[in-house]
């Protein structure tokens, strides 16, 4: 990978892997929009060439001599920070704060490759019920939409906006539902997207026909909502993410970005009780549960959300253009073909 450049196609040798890793062989690897950050240079990259692809599952091929729980030919997803293990922050289970956390297919080879080498406690066992390609991209949006929702300490009963319904909006208002959660509101200026959430039981919002908070407010007899997740990295849709909220409500905040943010501290804030939460990536401690919501079937990508492409350049730098201009929630997987 060069930034400002299209990905190239290369040879490099199959990875040698040390007493605690585990070699994986790549079944599915998500293309993700901070892929295209990368590309682009929007999010620096620190060392390359760099193998690009931080959403993979696919199958052992090889275990350290110090891996016990795995196994070569089990099937596997991949969590994408890489510790210590040491630290303060990861003996409190809080890895993304680990003071040398690598992201993989960031700041060490991803997975646009036949093959990775990643910790064996990277790897986490992944059930015959879920597709490799689903597997893959769980790893990502649905892990940091779970994450958001523990941040806020959502509760069974309670009513939540979602603000954006790309890939994290798609798995938070699944997980929501999965939390036994009271109702949903979508906020979102697409229309198909908005039509997708109303046929998934969420109240649409569509925030070009009025101020989503007045249309929240209204839908709520005044009151608001007790969280809210903003998910599309505006400092506007943040600020009506904490103006949404009902007395003791939790704004969790997901999207990025470079503006201000504007906040009157009594009447928005004080007054409230309310609480503004930023959220970062996700844990290790949380994939499990998230794996099991997919294994039951809580958490589905059905095949029409997906979109596969080949090992090549060629489809995966298109695949990254088209991020550029998307405005759908359908995710793109790369899967390799590993009999070349």
């Amino acid at each position: 990978m060069q930034v400002g450049k299209p990905l190239e196609q290369a040879d490099i040798p199959i990875p040698e892997i040390g007493s605690s890793d585990v070699l994986i062989r790549v079944a599915a690897a998500g293309i993700c929009h901070s892929d295209a950050h990368y590309r682009a240079g929007i999010s620096q990259i620190d060392s390359l060439p760099l193998t690009l692809g931080h959403e993979v599952a696919g199958t052992v091929e090889k275990v350290g001599a110090q891996v016990a729980n795995l196994a070569a030919g089990d099937r596997v997803c991949v969590h994408y920070l890489v510790t210590c293990g040491r630290c303060d922050f990861c003996k409190r289970g809080q890895e993304q704060f680990c003071r040398d956390v690598q992201m993989i297919g960031k700041d060490r080879d991803g997975g646009y490759a036949q093959f990775i080498k990643v910790p064996g406690a990277n790897a986490f066992p992944l059930p015959d019920e879920i597709p490799f390609e689903v597997g893959a991209i769980m790893m990502c949006s649905s892990a940091t939409a779970l994450h958001a929702l523990k941040k806020a300490r959502f509760e069974a009963g309670e009513s939540i906006a979602i603000f954006g319904f790309g890939g994290l909006g798609f798995s938070a208002l699944q997980l929501a539902r999965a939390y036994d959660c009271g109702n949903v509101y979508v906020v979102e200026i697409n229309a198909a997207k908005l039509a997708s959430a109303a046929r998934m039981g969420a109240i649409a919002i569509d925030a070009r026909a009025a101020d989503p908070v007045e249309q929240i407010k209204e839908a709520t007899a005044g009151t608001g909502v007790d969280v809210a997740l903003e998910l599309i990295g505006s400092a506007k849709t943040m600020r009506q993410a904490v103006l949404c909220l009902a007395p003791l409500g939790r704004a969790a905040i997901v999207g990025l970005t470079a503006e201000s943010m504007s906040i009157f501290p009594y009447a928005e804030l004080i007054n409230q009780e309310a609480e503004i939460i930023g959220v970062s990536d996700h844990l290790a401690t949380e994939l499990p549960a998230l794996i099991e919501f997919a294994r039951t079937g809580k958490l589905r990508f059905p095949p029409e959300t997906l979109r596969v492409v080949d090992l090549d350049a060629v489809q995966i730098n298109a695949a990254l253009d088209a991020l550029q201009d998307s405005i759908d929630h359908v995710r793109t997987v790369i899967v390799p073909n590993n009999d070349k």
